[in-house]
């Protein structure tokens, strides 16, 4: 597990990110956090927001021209993924476009969950830890499902095969490290009512490791792993 230090400004409630392999079921866990009452961030939607916007389309017309748009004058999401799935230096320039669109929803939905007393609010992304949004959560949950579970799901939601799956996680942080910079494990192989069963009871452990680490650090900086507690039955 990892020995990050997150920093949480004395926050009421936890912000909880969510991490695990393509196609592993992290936006099913995040469904059921928020089926649970909390917020959810959902990084996908920020970004094709902020790729609505007209500020943002000048600039990577500027950059890539004409090519990344479709004749509706909006966007192509898949021509703007050719371009930085295979040029990271392109990947990063736009990551650093994009991410203070995203950072600014996150805040906000961070001060609405204060705001409203919600359980936690949630951080579902693909890239995590890639962008460093780790740094912004007080626990993470990493969701573990066999990879035949996740070739499966992947073959019948997005027409993937093993070999596309694999070059695709070979662009991000390795499965392994995501794990081990993790604060818990949830094992996902059951079905939905199982899976929701795990969630509920993971979050009432994460609150109370929460409550715990904000009356031992009011500061709200302490390292990760001195929220963590004991594995529980659903942790390996």
């Amino acid at each position: 597990m990892s020995e990050t230090t997150r920093r949480t400004s004395g926050r009421s409630i936890p912000v909880i990110g969510i991490a695990g392999g393509i196609g592993s079921g992290k936006s099913s866990v995040a469904r059921a956090l928020a089926s649970l009452g909390a917020l959810v961030s959902e990084s996908d939607v920020q970004i094709r927001a902020a790729l609505e916007t007209e500020d943002i389309k000048r600039t990577l017309e500027q950059w890539w021209g004409a090519e990344v748009f479709n004749d509706s004058g909006d966007i192509d999401r898949s021509a703007i993924a050719k371009i930085v799935f295979n040029d990271p230096q392109q990947r990063t320039r736009l990551e650093a476009l994009l991410h203070p669109y995203a950072l600014l929803a996150r805040t906000a939905l961070i001060e609405q969950g204060e705001r409203e007393g919600v359980p936690a609010v949630v951080i579902d992304a693909p890239l995590l830890f890639e962008a460093d949004l780790d740094a912004e959560c007080d626990a993470i949950i990493y969701v573990d499902t066999p990879r035949e579970t996740r070739v499966k799901r992947l073959q019948e939601t997005r027409g993937w095969d093993e070999q596309e799956l694999a070059r695709r996680e070979k662009a991000q942080l390795p499965l392994e490290q995501k794990r081990k910079k993790s604060d818990h494990v949830l094992i996902n192989e059951g079905d939905e009512a199982d899976l929701h069963s795990k969630v509920r009871s993971l979050l009432a452990r994460i609150r109370q490791a929460f409550l715990q680490d904000r009356q031992a650090h009011p500061s709200g900086s302490r390292p990760a792993s001195s929220r963590r507690l004991p594995p529980g039955p659903h942790e390996s």
